[in-house]
């Protein structure tokens, strides 16, 4: 189960990091970059690894992500660069969107470093005081705590300079208003995965 967890995990991340360069709005003032609908779900998959498994494996997990978006950051490099085939017509549009990954890919690697390291911290802190008990708790506190960081640093430096200071503001606000939501909305994600992790490894032994 840890495997397809962490598969799921790093494939999130890479798929997040491609649709970052588009934004998209809800109404008139809210502004999301579409990544957010992807990355959400990456919380509740390493909290429930940390529930199941334990700190040192959610770590591995976070650092395998890390290695896994630098490869990606390495190969998109290397792929813009390529010498297009006469036959490719679409060269402008491919650099277009990939040097925006390149430098959201350089915030999420700060950002996600950072975030997801204090929400394995927050949550096994939590964890460790209360046992097997509240684990809505330590999700959504935790979770929140590091979607805020995580929101704040990723959107400067993924987006300075490139767009007014008031739309930067506005995409912190309405992003980390959108993450506080869907945390609480994937609070049974989490439940349902860490039951069929414990259930899974239960067979094992």
């Amino acid at each position: 189960m840890l495997f397809y967890l962490n598969g799921i995990f790093t494939g999130l991340l890479i798929l997040a990091n491609i649709t970052a360069v588009k934004l998209f709005h809800i109404g008139t003032w809210v502004i999301l970059p579409a990544a957010v609908i992807i990355y959400i779900f990456t919380y509740p998959i390493i909290d429930v690894i940390t529930e199941v498994y334990g700190k040192k494996d959610a770590q591995r997990t976070v650092h395998s992500g890390l290695v896994t978006q630098i490869l990606a950051l390495v190969f998109i490099t290397i792929t813009i660069h390529l010498p297009e085939a006469p036959v490719f017509k679409e060269q402008e549009s491919f650099e277009t969107i990939l040097n925006g990954s390149f430098r959201v890919i350089l915030a999420s690697l700060i950002s996600y470093t950072v975030s997801q390291h204090l929400d394995v911290f927050v949550f096994n802190l939590l964890k460790s005081r209360h046992g097997q008990k509240k684990l809505w708790l330590r999700n959504n506190a935790s979770t929140m705590l590091s979607q805020l960081i995580d929101t704040t640093v990723f959107i400067v430096i993924a987006f300075y300079g490139t767009i007014p200071l008031e739309v930067l503001g506005t995409l912190i606000i309405t992003q980390y208003i959108f993450k506080f939501l869907a945390a609480i909305c994937t609070t049974p994600i989490v439940y349902f995965l860490v039951g069929i992790a414990r259930k899974h490894e239960a067979k094992i032994l």
